[in-house]
């Protein structure tokens, strides 16, 4: 019989950077009952965004960090949406490089990502925000 489960995670970010949310999904997923299905992740944000990407070594993180400050420069004299201050059109810049929504397949209760795979959540604003991602399982 097929099913269906779906719940806002609410993520506290302290500033730029990617926050792992690996556990808490998993965690939910493991609550639901559902065995098998697909697991879609979405954030509710244009100026944050979702990637899976290594979770073994922090200098991954970092370097991709680096990567995406140095391809979109935070310079106003740039752009012309500035009224939210000068990280805001580059984060909705970095949002549209990268994605907004996840497909995951999930399997024995758990999402079926690789041994040094990690779902994380990329704030691309420096002040703090409450980022709501959604995360609905559909399966049996």
């Amino acid at each position: 019989m097929l099913r269906q489960d779906q719940v806002t995670l609410e993520v506290k970010t302290s500033a730029q950077g990617l926050i792992e949310i690996t556990d808490q999904v998993q965690s939910w997923i493991g609550q639901t009952g559902i065995v098998r299905g697909q697991l879609t992740v979405f954030v509710r944000h244009t100026s944050a965004s979702l990637t899976i990407q290594e979770n073994a070594d922090p200098d991954v993180r970092l370097d991709l960090e680096t990567f995406f400050d140095r391809l979109v420069q935070e310079n106003p004299s740039l752009y012309r949406h500035t009224c939210e201050g000068p990280d805001d059109m580059p984060a909705h810049i970095k949002s549209a490089l990268t994605d907004v929504s996840l497909t995951i397949p999930v399997d024995n209760g758990h999402a079926m990502l690789g041994t040094w795979q990690g779902i994380y959540l990329f704030e691309h604003r420096h002040a703090p925000h409450r980022r709501n991602v959604i995360l609905h399982l559909i399966g049996e």
